[in-house]
């Protein structure tokens, strides 16, 4: 049987694509806004992103939700180049930013008001992202009003996606089982730099390392360090426990080893997403004020007031991010033991 022709505009489907620009300025009776047509076509670039953002971080989870997921085969490789690419992605979308910027406020208003009440906070795309990432209800800026906008099924796919795995509660998960510091037969004959007969387990000698090296001034790290490090108490902030936080510190200190290289990749991948995320939002704050200044947004929104507070507070892996408040120089890191680094160095 022969195969149909594929055909390029078919496979893109670009008659849909294309009819899709229904400026509300160009309708029967109104007078035409030449750069509504440029305001659409930069959405729905926008959103048609999200959809192959959500796909990538989706293929994450499901890689990073596999019961023997193994760390030396590629799937910890794959995990690592679908992230550093959803990161070139939200690097794009802020430079679209650029684009839109050749609008002037003159411009925008010319079909402002003909978009009430649609607003970019009606994205449930990029909700639903946030939400598959981890950014938990309890960690939004304004609650009682991020689904006030959306239409049911929207806020049924968002609150389905809130109750699932997340990248950061499966981070965790990973980051519980990384066996090096467990692993007793690692450590018989660790060396530690304070002397002594009976060693110091590992991380309690670090703790003195870090310690030891504290300013006066920084003097209440000493008492966060045992709240990230060694606190599993309850707190609705908290989303990595201590013991994914003691071995993704050990990560970050001993990088250089061929087997945490991967591992170290990932995390720099994580904290690079929520850069690039809070670019976006700096720069979309930027352009909004200097769009429409003080003014409410289309939905009703405070407009860049609202995202000045959601820029603040929405770091979904600040708990990453504030792990780099805990490296000591280089040179003071304790030698680890042959046994261990045999294992990081891929030795047999």
């Amino acid at each position: 049987m022969k195969n149909s022709t594929v055909h390029y505009g078919d496979y893109l489907q670009l008659d849909k694509i294309l009819g899709a620009q229904q400026p509300e300025s160009f309708r029967p009776g109104q007078l035409p806004a030449h750069d509504e047509m440029l305001f659409i076509i930069i959405h729905q670039t926008y959103e048609l992103w999200f959809k192959q953002i959500q796909f990538e971080v989706d293929a994450v989870i499901d890689t990073l939700s596999k019961p023997g997921l193994d760390d030396n085969s590629a799937d910890l490789q794959t995990v690592v180049h679908r992230l550093q690419r959803v990161v070139t992605i939200l690097k794009v979308l802020v430079q679209q930013i650029d684009i839109i910027e050749t609008m002037t406020p003159m411009d925008f208003l010319d079909f402002r008001d003909m978009l009430r009440p649609a607003s970019g906070f009606q994205s449930w795309q990029f909700k639903k992202l946030e939400a598959t990432l981890g950014l938990q209800f309890e960690q939004r800026h304004g609650q009682e009003y991020y689904t006030s906008q959306l239409k049911e099924n929207e806020i049924a796919t968002i609150k389905e996606a809130e109750k699932l795995n997340s990248v950061i509660l499966l981070l965790n998960t990973w980051l519980e089982r990384m066996p090096f510091l467990d692993n007793k037969s690692l450590w018989i004959n660790y060396k530690p730099v304070s002397g002594g007969d009976q060693p110091l387990h590992f991380f309690k000698e670090y703790e003195q390392i870090y310690i030891t090296g504290l300013a006066d001034a920084e003097k209440n790290n000493e008492v966060f360090f045992k709240q990230i490090f060694y606190d599993d108490g309850p707190n609705v902030n908290r989303q990595l426990t201590a013991k994914a936080c003691r071995n993704a510190l050990f990560i970050l200190l001993y990088r250089g080893y061929p087997m945490l290289e991967l591992p170290f990749q990932l995390l720099e991948s994580l904290l690079a997403i929520d850069s690039q995320l809070g670019n976006w939002r700096h720069r979309h704050l930027n352009m909004v004020q200097r769009m429409i200044g003080t003014r409410i947004g289309t939905g009703g929104s405070s407009g860049a007031g609202y995202l000045k507070a959601a820029m603040d507070k929405h770091f979904i892996f600040k708990e990453i991010a504030q792990l780099n408040s805990f490296l000591i120089d280089r040179r003071k890191l304790p030698a680890l033991p042959k046994e261990l680094t045999e294992k990081l160095g891929y030795s047999f």
